[in-house]
């Protein structure tokens, strides 16, 4: 136990030294956009006098490692800096719009992750079927088309012509159940198609790979099963690879999430990052960019936590 705990340590120092990196890079690359705040606040017709006078009291006239230590220090204690558009603390607004994202993926994740194992499972259980020659087509018509492209389609039919739901998908605090559902489910099906193929195709693939080990063809030759030889042994030992496929798929959930807030004017976090772009807001958009890099590798360490808890190789 003492050296699994080491190692998942080890993974997690990686994991918040790549997050120092990934904060440098964040910052550097927000930098190079073109354009800035006051510029933004003060419109074209500002004169220099006036955007030099705000630049400064924004602190931007400084060089730039001194605002990146600063912004990081703040980041550290929980204080990332006051939105250079909303003059209000990031902090507030960031804690305004997180939960409501997470409510959204975690709706999304309740509802694919389910179903994209079990078809994947299937797919797997019954290989060279037909059954898994149409899950395999159908998983591989949804990863090829683009997510935007189901949610514009969605929106046209389901909103526009049949005015079924709303396009736009929000539903207030004390909302009844019919007003719940109908805000999310076009986002939600958006999102399932992001992730149910991704994660089916995958674990369909981890798990072919348990049953062509010598361990499953003894458990056959003994008489055992196709659903037990699967759940049984197979699907045990394909654990970590299923948790690694979960923890991807996930992860691409965190860009599909962008681009269903700003289509269907969802007011969660992946919409204010875009605000901030337009804005040229960099405390702002640092910080939700930052908040997606911290996501993903949470994720993937959950998924390596996984995969060394259930393959005793990995342990060593």
């Amino acid at each position: 136990m003492m050296h699994i705990m080491q190692l998942i340590a080890r993974r997690a120092g990686t994991a918040l030294f790549i997050l120092l990196l990934v904060s440098a890079v964040v910052f550097s690359l927000s930098s190079l956009l073109p354009g800035d705040a006051a510029q933004q606040l003060l419109g074209q017709s500002a004169t220099p006098e006036a955007l030099a006078a705000l630049r400064e009291s924004l602190g931007l006239d400084k060089p730039g490692y001194v605002r990146y230590v600063t912004w990081l220090k703040g980041l550290l204690i929980g204080d990332p800096g006051v939105s250079l558009a909303n003059n209000m603390p990031v902090a507030e607004l960031v804690a305004e719009r997180l939960p409501r994202s997470l409510v959204l993926a975690g709706i999304a994740a309740l509802v694919s992750v389910p179903i994209a194992l079990t078809l994947g499972i299937l797919s797997a259980m019954y290989g060279g079927s037909r059954l898994d020659r149409v899950l395999n087509f159908t998983t591989l018509c949804m990863v090829a088309i683009p997510e935007f492209l189901v949610a514009t389609v969605l929106v046209l039919i389901f909103a526009v012509k049949l005015g079924w739901v709303s396009s736009l998908s929000y539903a207030p605090p004390g909302a009844s159940l019919g007003q719940f559902l109908s805000a999310y489910a076009l986002p939600v099906v958006t999102l399932f198609f992001v992730l149910v193929a991704q994660m089916a195709r995958m674990s369909r693939a981890a798990v072919l790979d348990q049953l062509s080990e010598p361990y499953v063809e003894m458990a056959v030759l003994k008489g055992a099963s196709l659903p037990r030889v699967v759940l049984r042994h197979a699907l045990p030992n394909a654990i970590g690879p299923i948790a690694n496929a979960v923890a991807l798929s996930m992860s691409y959930l965190l860009g599909g999430v962008v681009i269903v807030e700003v289509i269907f004017n969802y007011p969660g976090i992946a919409s204010l990052m875009v605000d901030s772009v337009a804005n040229r807001d960099m405390p702002l958009l640092q910080t939700c960019a930052m908040i997606f890099c911290a996501a993903y590798l949470l994720l993937v360490l959950i998924a390596d936590v996984c995969a060394i808890v259930s393959n005793p190789k990995l342990r060593t």
